[in-house]
């Protein structure tokens, strides 16, 4: 099921403004308990999940910052 244009532009909001701070938050509690590991797999961690909560909202966030496609063309 596709989402409608202002179904993704609200479900971008929500993300960006309270799902990706709280993502932060837990990214920085992983990366603290890995703070004995080498700087080198930290970074691969820190990478890995920086990539993992793009890839599944990429949908979300296309076209959210274009003109409405479903809006009525008036001249």
């Amino acid at each position: 099921m596709a989402l409608s244009y202002k179904a993704r532009r609200r479900w971008s909001l929500f993300i960006l403004v309270i799902g990706l701070p709280v993502y932060i938050a837990l990214v920085w509690y992983v990366l603290s308990l890995l703070e004995a590991w080498s700087i080198w797999v930290q970074m691969g961690v820190c990478l890995a999940l920086s990539l993992f909560w793009a890839f599944p909202l990429k949908a979300v966030f296309m076209g959210v910052g274009q003109a409405d496609p479903d809006a009525d063309r008036k001249a």
